[in-house]
């Protein structure tokens, strides 16, 4: 995929962007990027399939919910997360027409995307990206967030059958609350790292 005409419109919108044509690309540059630092991970199959957490594992103080064990209370880490002075998350919409979007559970993710973090790196696969708004928060509603909910294993009607969203009224629905950003925050360092790869949902 050519990320030529997309990378023109983020940094007209204020974003750093760097491109790269394998994962493993990608992760070896981040791991060159952040050192002996604190760093938060939200939920991302995206970074777990990259393997950076255990790169920057290596020479960061590295917080992420999901590397710690089943029926450990994530709260305290969530929250040493969104304190850390720099803060990965992957997207689960990126349109061509510059909107990022990121749909969430509990708003740890989005909260600390939106404010605090020193350094803001948001990492997209090429099949994150859809032609403009409508059809990214397409994609987020019908694909990513029924794929995660059922990777997930919460009992929703998305996650039962996996094709799309039912605006259900479950207890365990997943997706609450939406971000987009229209462009980069004000006074906020981002940078999509974009990927020529199909990484994550």
């Amino acid at each position: 995929m050519d990320f030529t005409r997309i990378r023109k419109v983020l940094e007209g919108l204020g974003y750093s962007v760097s491109c790269f044509e394998s994962s493993r690309d990608a992760c070896a540059y981040l791991d060159g990027k952040v050192d002996g630092t604190t760093v938060g991970f939200g939920g991302s199959v995206t970074l777990e399939q990259m393997g950076l957490f255990e790169r920057l594992a290596a020479h960061n103080d590295v917080a992420w919910h999901q590397k710690v064990p089943k029926g450990t209370d994530t709260r305290p880490i969530r929250l040493k997360e969104n304190a850390a002075r720099v803060y990965f998350s992957s997207v689960n919409g990126l349109a061509e027409t510059g909107e990022v979007i990121n749909i969430d559970g509990t708003g740890n993710r989005v909260a600390a995307t939106w404010y605090g973090r020193e350094k803001l790196y948001l990492v997209a696969g090429r099949n994150k990206i859809a032609p403009d708004f409508e059809s990214a928060l397409f994609r987020a509603r019908n694909v990513a967030a029924p794929l995660n909910a059922k990777r997930l294993g919460v009992k929703t009607p998305c996650a039962e059958k996996g094709d799309r969203c039912y605006d259900c009224k479950s207890p365990a629905r997943i997706c609450r609350g939406l971000s987009v950003f229209w462009r980069c925050p004000s006074g906020s360092d981002i940078e999509i790292v974009l990927i020529n790869e199909d990484l994550g949902y």
